[in-house]
């Protein structure tokens, strides 16, 4: 189950690529904005105050994630799938911050996006890219091996792609296309810092079939890990993060 506590516990490091990923967004006076995925909707809200004359929707499949979303005149929420999120009109800008590596099918996912896309109309994701990491690389291990009954069913290929497929895939459906990629070299204080920022996303599906003794055991084998991968040092544990980022805007019928 997702924990917008500890999801949050980064706010400020997690929410850097979505303001990066929406400063790339050139549309003007769009109506209708949506969030794919919009987490606690707290960054949601910042596309309503951009554009403040657009009806801006965000959904999430976690109620608790939503259960304190911000309220706002034209801002609104629900409960959704991205899977089976289908707009009833075309829409003028769609973001998706940080969901997508967890939908297998989000190729499909992205073409049905870009076909309900307005006319000139935008749609921005971004990915984490970081699935070779020590932080995913040794974990899987652990899967493999002593929590191999337990966890072994949960290992899987990295789930993104590349920055070139995205811009190949959106190109193909009618779109002008930047994609690129970033790697933050985030600096975390404190202890157990990176164990800390998986807890809170990448964790949660061995977490969720742990039981809760399982689940400290395994989180201390975690921490032994990760360790070694990512010491701390005199000014904090260094903890680089690749990300994918793509913003593609539908071209205009002529």
């Amino acid at each position: 189950m997702w924990d917008p506590q500890v999801y949050g516990r980064y706010a400020d490091e997690r929410s850097r690529p979505f303001f990066e990923l929406v400063a790339r967004i050139a549309a003007r006076s769009p109506r209708r904005v949506v969030d794919a995925g919009c987490g606690t909707g707290e960054l949601t809200a910042t596309l309503a105050e951009r554009w403040p004359e657009a009806e801006v929707h965000g959904f999430d499949s976690s109620p608790a994630m939503l259960s304190g979303a911000p309220a706002g005149d034209r801002l609104s929420f629900s409960v959704g799938d991205v899977t089976r999120w289908r707009p009833r009109e075309p829409v003028d800008v769609i973001v998706s911050n940080a969901v997508l590596q967890w939908v297998p099918t989000h190729r499909d996912v992205l073409l049905g996006w870009a076909g309900a896309l307005a006319p000139g109309g935008w749609l921005a994701f971004q990915v984490p890219g970081n699935f070779g990491a020590p932080s995913h690389a040794l974990v899987h291990e652990l899967c493999r091996t002593r929590w191999r009954d337990r966890l072994a069913d949960l290992v899987r290929p990295a789930p993104v792609g590349e920055p070139a497929e995205y811009h190949g895939l959106l190109a193909g459906a009618g779109c002008r296309v930047d994609a690129w990629e970033t790697t933050y070299l985030h600096v975390l204080t404190g202890e157990e810092t990176v164990l800390g920022w998986i807890t809170g996303s990448f964790l949660r599906p061995m977490l969720d079939r742990l039981r809760p003794e399982e689940g400290e055991e395994f989180l201390r084998d975690c921490s032994a890990a990760l360790a070694e991968a990512y010491p701390r040092g005199p000014h904090g544990t260094l903890f680089p993060f690749r990300r994918i980022f793509a913003v593609a805007q539908k071209v205009s019928a002529e």
